[in-house]
């Protein structure tokens, strides 16, 4: 089913599974859709759930933060992207950090983005599929038992939030349309299509300074050079952390690529020229949304981050076709002048004002530099 080349973990039988269920997710269904789908092929498989029903946000955020996870196997996210993004950012708060890390983490889709759980269907091998197709074929990877690592991207902002990041972080035209859409959330995933047809009419511009470090040296420039000497990783999560005994116990994981904020960017890092864009998209999975295949050359732990831009002055049509191209993944094929791709290990964005809204894993940031 996998690419060969990955490593897998099996979880144990039988198996304990928290289940962190968000009833408000989506069009509300994410309950009756677990108890309809998910939890009888869970029982068959010998896997025992404790269900967690959130009742505001930040709920699951306290819970895995604060909770003993030992006596759980896996913790399972039956509900949006936003929600596992609260569990990964609570787990990260803990003081044993790094041990929670490991325990195994997996989606259900319950939202209406569903970005990791069509991504992770995408990696499997599967058709694409939407709805309780897609939630069949994730309960069923779940019943198999099989576990693998994936990449956090950690992402520090001008205020000093320290956020890890599973999906990607965006500023512009995706942003706009994930955020103010979310009051057609009722309609499942044919709010984005009617977001992204609302934000089409009122196109905006966004003006600011892009730079990255190429994941591998771009034409004409030189060689990146060598990092320091080599640090742990902690391929569970994906963290790079700093040689042993060079942080506290409990300390979060070194940015050993970035300077701070304040600092111009390393030299070897590529500054773009262009300061005005319609959108900046950062992403590290395949898939933005069920039917936006954004990043088709993504895999789980790459290294990568997948950094796509697009720069003003596209028309409004030729924005439309690439959006249409990307629910099948051809978007690059329409080789569109303005649409910029390039795989890198960090970036940073410094807004030239608080215009626009910022992203991170679908959840709204205040618009200010950050970088990742």
């Amino acid at each position: 089913l996998f690419p060969t080349g990955d490593s897998y973990g099996v979880l144990p039988r039988p198996c304990r599974a928290l289940v962190l269920l968000n009833p408000q997710s989506g069009a509300g269904r994410a309950l009756e859709d677990f108890q309809a789908v998910a939890q009888p092929m869970l029982a068959d498989a010998d896997i025992a759930t404790t269900v967690f029903v959130t009742e505001r946000p930040h709920h699951a955020h306290e819970k895995v933060r604060d909770e003993d996870l030992s006596q759980w196997d896996t913790l399972v996210v039956m509900a949006g992207d936003g929600l596992l993004y609260e569990v990964v950012n609570g787990l990260m708060e803990r003081p044993d950090w790094a041990d929670a890390m490991k325990k195994p983490l997996c989606i259900l889709p319950g939202g209406s983005g569903n970005a990791l759980a069509a991504s992770i269907n995408y990696y499997a091998g599967n058709d694409h599929v939407a709805k309780k197709k897609l939630l069949t074929n994730c309960t069923f990877i779940l019943c198999k038992g099989l576990h693998t690592q994936m990449d956090l991207v950690s992402l520090s902002t001008a205020s000093g939030k320290r956020l890890f990041s599973f999906l990607g972080f965006g500023w512009g035209f995706i942003s706009d349309v994930d955020i103010d859409s979310e009051k057609y959330r009722r309609l499942g995933n044919a709010r984005f299509t009617l977001g992204t047809l609302q934000c089409l009419a009122k196109l905006r511009v966004y003006q600011g300074r892009l730079s990255y470090l190429p994941a591998v040296p771009e034409q004409g420039t030189s060689p990146a050079p060598r990092d320091p000497p080599a640090p742990v990783t902690n391929s569970q999560a994906g963290h790079i952390l700093p040689p042993a005994g060079t942080e506290a116990a409990g300390a979060l994981p070194a940015d050993s690529l970035l300077v701070p904020l304040g600092q111009p960017v390393p030299a070897h890092w590529t500054v773009v020229p262009e300061e005005e864009f319609v959108s900046v998209y950062a992403i590290y999975q395949s898939h933005l949304g069920t039917n936006l295949l954004m990043a088709p050359a993504a895999r789980l732990h790459d290294g990568c981050i997948h950094l796509f831009y697009l720069k003003a002055g596209i028309s409004r049509v030729a924005l439309l076709k690439i959006f249409l191209a990307m629910s099948r993944g051809t978007h690059l094929d329409l080789n569109c002048p303005h649409l910029r791709y390039v795989p890198v290990r960090a970036f940073r964005l410094e807004p030239r004002a608080a215009a626009g809204i910022m992203t991170v894993d679908g959840e709204a940031l205040a618009c200010e530099p950050v970088q990742g």
